[in-house]
């Protein structure tokens, strides 16, 4: 099997599992509907193990544009097959939202809520405010890289790691994720949105494109960020990298604290008219 193919199939199972519990918990008239959080982000972090046994061997099991960018921009990871790698995972979690539509096909139209039927395929804010999503979404996937890094740092016996990065996404589901739904991973959340937007899902509505660009950038940065951290702190390599991704990543947060005020003031402006 190719490195591509191993993305592609291994962001599938991801998807495919981990979009499956949000379905079974989410959508009406399923024996798991209701599981509740402690289920979704146990089922996340299986998946997670899953997908990394079936195709580690093969492509490292990277299943996240975030990770690849991260390993990248420290030289882990060469940056001409990023684009391979990231046109691998979207295609897997389409792929997987798919699957996930067709394996709950009569449920669909059970679920009347058509913002309980995206959430089964995208991310979105427990309270919307751009500046407080992102820097979730940043913190989440800078957790996600470091702790990646940190678990390749140390000699575990043979074929244990995939279970520890799985324990590191649950944890991280568990802490940080009741935000933003955690999507830490811009195919996780873009490729199944797409898929949403496409597929003839009963009773579907919008896709909220307004917030996709949420769960690409955050973790892009705080994936990014967490690389030259680890490269600047803990090996002593390259902290002028570490200082510029830190700038960007401010003046990116910056902009978006100033777009933030600027929606909430038209909120407010429209309610006053009202």
């Amino acid at each position: 099997m190719t490195a591509f193919w191993g993305e592609v199939i291994g962001t599938m199972i991801l998807i495919l599992l981990g979009g499956g519990v949000v379905a079974g918990a989410s959508l009406k008239k399923t024996f798991s509907n209701g599981g509740g959080w402690i289920v979704i982000t146990l089922a996340w972090g299986l998946a997670v193990t899953i997908a990394v046994y079936a195709v580690g061997s093969f492509s490292g099991a990277h299943l996240n544009p975030a990770v690849t960018i991260a390993l990248a921009t420290i030289g882990d990871f060469p940056w001409s097959d990023v684009p391979a790698y990231i046109v691998a995972q979207m295609l897997g979690a389409m792929i997987g939202a798919a699957l996930v539509w067709l394996h709950y096909l009569p449920h669909w139209k059970e679920t009347d809520d058509p913002g309980i039927k995206l959430g089964v395929f995208a991310t979105g804010p427990a309270i919307p405010h751009y500046f407080s999503n992102l820097l979730s979404e940043m913190i989440g996937a800078f957790v996600l890289v470091l702790g990646i890094l940190f678990i390749g740092a140390n000699t575990f016996t043979d074929g244990l790691n995939p279970i520890v990065v799985g324990l590191l996404v649950v944890a991280i589901g568990m802490s940080l994720g009741g935000t933003t739904g955690y999507a830490i991973n811009p195919a996780r959340d873009l490729g199944p949105r797409i898929a949403h937007f496409i597929l003839p899902i009963a009773g579907k509505g919008s896709s909220n494109w307004g917030y996709a660009w949420v769960p690409v950038v955050g973790p892009i940065l705080g994936g990014a960020l967490a690389s030259g951290f680890y490269k600047a702190v803990f090996m002593g390599e390259n902290p002028s990298k570490f200082w510029i991704l830190l700038g960007v990543s401010i003046v990116v947060l910056l902009i978006t604290q100033l777009a933030s005020q600027k929606q909430e003031q038209i909120v407010k402006n429209k309610k006053s008219v009202a």
